[in-house]
């Protein structure tokens, strides 16, 4: 799998890269899941990417973050986690904002104070380059029937808007050796564990085949070939629907 990732080739006219964003809850994984991509891509643990801490309940993340990822052209834009209320956390306009392409890396997030057009950082006229290819939910799958309805409501908006914008979107389920000690004890046995099946419940509005099961690296400190397979299952299944995406306008783009 990973071979055929590293000799991909996008399937779209002026297209560089293929753009996905993670968002979600705090503490739900996104970091984490940069963080094991790049350790599989480029052969080291890799942990400069900071994450939330379980004990303290808030994001590291303050900044529009872009992790580049070897030498394969694929990008990941890491935002603000979701908090309940609208004084914390990353402001739902802004996460919209950059699935249009309007916003640019560093851009500093405040969860009152979304991006406008007269930010340095709002880009104005996003070509398919500047946008988001895919939308990424990360949900942690031992919080899943804990998590706060309004973070849900704001995950069911953002996807809604990716929806009209016709944006493929998946979720990643982390933490899903918590869940059951089947899954503790052999990752392997992840889709035959009845109880992370059940945790793609219809809180999350989401088909099954688009749920996808992830571990991210975190007490290793060598390569599993296990989790990476894992996690190499669920890129590949983005990296098609994201070049499907860049496809599908790359060609209106040349009619207009």
């Amino acid at each position: 799998m990973i071979s055929t990732l590293k000799s991909f080739k996008i399937s779209g006219d002026n297209v560089r890269e293929l753009r996905f964003l993670l968002h979600g809850p705090v503490g739900a994984g996104k970091s984490s899941i940069i963080n094991t991509i790049k350790s599989i891509f480029e052969e080291h643990q890799y942990i400069n990417c900071l994450t939330a801490s379980d004990l303290t309940g808030e994001s590291f993340t303050t900044k529009y973050e872009k992790y580049n990822v070897g030498n394969v052209p694929f990008t990941f834009y890491d935002v603000m986690g979701l908090e309940k209320g609208q004084s914390k956390g990353v402001h739902t306009n802004d996460v919209i904002n950059a699935l249009k392409g309007h916003i640019s890396k560093d851009y500093t997030f405040k969860p009152l104070d979304p991006i406008d057009e007269a930010n340095v950082f709002y880009i104005p006229n996003p070509t398919l380059n500047d946008q988001i290819h895919c939308l990424v939910s990360v949900i942690p799958a031992d919080k899943i029937s804990m998590m706060d309805d309004k973070i849900l409501q704001k995950m069911k908006e953002i996807r809604a808007a990716a929806s009209t914008l016709g944006i493929p979107q998946v979720v990643f389920m982390t933490r899903v050796d918590k869940v059951c000690e089947m899954t503790e004890k052999d990752i392997t046995k992840l889709y035959q564990s009845r109880k992370i099946k059940e945790k793609c419940s219809n809180r999350l509005g989401v088909t099954m085949n688009c749920i996808f099961p992830v571990k991210n690296y975190s007490e290793e400190t060598k390569a599993n070939e296990k989790l990476n397979c894992l996690m190499l299952e669920a890129l590949t299944q983005i990296v098609h629907s994201a070049n499907d995406f860049v496809k599908k306008y790359s060609n209106q783009l040349k009619k207009e």
